[in-house]
C-alpha cells in the first residue's frame, strides 16, 4: 500500500509551484522561438518523469531562462524541428555521463565560471527581451542587441502601440518587484503569475494594442525528431550545440541540486543519480520535441518554502501543468506577450550576481575577472566558446596562484651567495627566477638550495641546470646545487 504521510503538506507546495511554473513555461518557450505549449510539455516531463526518478527529492525541473538564448540560436540556426533530436542528443549524453559517475565532477567546475555564464546569459536575455517588450524584432548578435537599444528607444518612443507594449512589460516587472513586499494572503501569490493575470487584464480592458501568445494546441505541438533530423546530427556545428546543451544544463541543475540542499533538512543529492534522472526527462523532452530541461531555483526554491516534504510535490506540480495544459489552453492566447517579456527581464536581472560580483573583487579579484570575461565572452562570441574562454582563464588563473614561490638570496659580502627557494616552481614562475638569478654577482660563488621546493616542474629543472652550467663556465666561481 502507497503511503504518503506528507500529503497535505506536498498538495499545497505543489499547487505554489505550479502557480510559479505557469508563466516561466510560457515565457520561455515564447523567447526561445517555440510554441508556448512546448514549455508546458517540458514543465510537466519534468514533474511526472524526472520527479519520480530518485536523485535530489526537492528540486524541480522544467524549461529554465539560462537556456533559452541557446535554444533561440539553435531553432534560428536549424529549424525548431530539429530541436527535438539536439534535447534528445543532449539526454542520451546526461545518461551515459551519470551511469559514469561524472556527475559528482560538475562540482569541481569554477563558480566564478558558473555565474559568469548567468551572467552573460542574463544580459543576452535582457537585451532580447526589451526588444520583444516593445513588440520590435531584435537583431542577432549579443553586441547588436545591446548597441541597438539606443535606436530602439527612439522607435518606441515614436510609436505609440510599440509605447504601449512597452508600458504593459514595464508594469509587469514593477508589479513582480513590488508584489513580494504586500503583507497577508496577496502576497503569498507567486509575483509572476499576479504580474502576467494584471497585464492580461489591463490590456483586454483597455484596449492596448499588444500581441498576445499564439495558440497551437498541446498535441499539435508536439513534434517527433524524424529520420532526416537524427541524420543532421553529422553537422559538427550541431553536435557543438548539443555538447553545449549538455554541459550547461547539467551544470545548472547540479549547482541548483547544491543550492537547494542547504535550504532544507532532508536527503541530500546523489548527483550521479540526479543527472540520469535529468537525462531521462531530456531525452522524453526530445522524444516529444520540446525544450530542453534543467533543475530551476527558482521553482525549487519556491517548493521548499512552501513547506514540501517529498518528491510527491514535484510530481504533483506536473499533474497541475497537464491538466492546465489540455483543459485550458485557450487562457494562453489571452497572455500578452509584453507581459512574457517583462517576465524574462525580471529573471535575466536576477541571472546577474552583482552583490557576488562587489565581493569577490573586494576580496579575490581573480575570480571576479574570471566572472567578469565569462560574461562578456558570451555576449561578444556566443555561449559555447564564452563558457570555453571563462573555464581557460580559471585553469589559467589556478595554475598562477598554485605556483608560488619564493626566493630568499644572502650575501654576506664574502663567501658564496645563498639562495633559497621555496614554493612551488612552475614554468609561469620562471621569469622571476631567471631574473632574480641572472642578477646575482657574476664573480662569486653561488649555493643554490631548492630543498624548500613542494614541486619543480621538468621546464625548471631544465632552466636551473642550464644556468648553473652558465654560471659554471670556465673562469667563474661554480654553483652549488642542494636539492634534498
Amino acid at each position: 500500500m502507497l503511503r504518503l504521510p506528507h500529503l497535505r503538506q506536498d498538495v499545497a507546495a505543489s499547487l505554489v509551484v505550479f502557480l510559479v511554473a505557469v508563466p516561466l513555461c510560457v515565457g520561455v518557450a515564447v523567447a526561445s522561438g517555440a510554441p508556448a505549449e512546448l514549455g508546458l510539455i517540458t514543465g510537466i516531463v519534468g514533474g511526472l518523469v524526472t520527479g519520480l526518478l530518485p536523485g535530489s527529492s526537492l528540486q524541480v525541473s522544467g524549461p529554465a531562462a539560462g537556456l533559452t538564448v541557446l535554444v533561440y540560436e539553435a531553432v534560428d540556426t536549424y529549424g525548431l524541428p530539429a530541436l527535438g533530436v539536439i534535447v534528445l542528443a543532449a539526454g542520451l549524453l546526461q545518461l551515459v555521463m551519470g551511469a559514469l559517475r561524472l556527475g559528482r565532477w560538475f562540482r569541481a567546475m569554477s563558480l566564478s565560471v558558473i555565474e559568469g555564464m548567468l551572467a552573460g546569459i542574463g544580459l543576452v536575455l535582457i537585451a532580447g527581451q526589451l526588444y520583444a517588450a516593445a513588440g520590435l524584432e531584435a537583431p542577432a548578435g549579443g553586441v547588436d542587441k545591446i548597441l541597438g537599444l539606443p535606436g530602439a528607444t527612439a522607435e518606441v518612443l515614436a510609436g505609440r502601440e510599440a509605447l504601449a507594449s512597452a508600458a504593459v512589460a514595464a508594469g509587469t516587472v514593477v508589479v513582480m518587484v513590488l508584489w513580494r513586499r504586500l503583507p497577508g494572503p496577496a502576497g503569498a501569490v507567486p509575483g509572476a503569475l499576479a504580474a502576467v493575470l494584471l497585464a492580461t487584464a489591463v490590456t483586454a480592458a483597455f484596449g492596448v494594442p499588444a500581441a498576445t501568445v499564439e495558440v497551437q494546441g498541446l498535441f499539435d505541438a508536439v513534434q517527433p525528431p524524424g529520420g532526416s533530423d537524427i541524420q543532421a546530427l553529422a553537422d559538427v556545428g550541431m553536435l557543438g550545440t548539443v555538447v553545449a546543451f549538455t554541459l550547461i544544463a547539467s551544470a545548472e541543475s547540479l549547482f541548483s541540486a547544491a543550492a537547494v540542499d542547504r535550504l532544507h533538512s532532508g536527503p541530500r543529492t546523489r548527483y550521479n543519480t540526479e543527472l540520469m534522472a535529468q537525462g531521462a526527462g531530456n531525452t522524453v523532452c526530445g522524444l516529444l520535441g520540446a525544450l530542453p530541461m534543467t533543475a530551476v531555483i527558482v521553482r525549487s526554491s519556491a517548493n521548499v518554502q512552501a513547506g514540501a516534504r517529498t518528491k510527491a510535490s514535484r510530481v504533483l506540480h506536473g499533474v497541475w501543468l497537464l491538466l492546465f495544459a489540455a483543459l485550458l489552453p485557450s487562457a494562453l492566447a489571452l497572455i500578452p506577450l509584453p507581459a512574457l517579456a517583462g517576465i524574462l527581464v525580471h529573471a535575466g536581472w536576477k541571472l546577474i550576481p552583482f552583490r557576488g560580483l562587489v565581493t569577490l573583487w573586494r576580496g579575490q579579484r581573480g575570480e571576479a575577472l574570471v566572472l567578469a570575461v565569462t560574461a562578456v565572452s558570451i555576449v561578444v562570441v556566443d555561449m559555447f566558446e564564452g563558457v570555453l574562454i571563462g573555464l581557460a582563464l580559471s585553469v589559467v588563473k589556478t595554475a598562477w596562484e598554485s605556483s608560488k614561490i619564493k626566493l630568499d638570496v644572502m650575501d654576506k659580502g664574502a663567501g658564496p651567495v645563498q639562495v633559497h627557494l621555496s614554493g612551488n616552481a612552475t614554468f609561469l614562475r620562471l621569469p622571476k627566477i631567471l631574473d632574480t638569478l641572472e642578477s646575482l654577482p657574476q664573480d662569486r660563488p653561488v649555493e643554490l638550495d631548492l630543498t624548500g621546493l613542494h614541486h619543480l616542474d621538468h621546464a625548471c629543472s631544465t632552466a636551473l641546470n642550464h644556468w648553473a652550467d652558465r654560471h659554471s663556465a670556465p673562469d667563474t666561481p661554480p654553483v652549488r646545487l642542494t636539492t634534498q
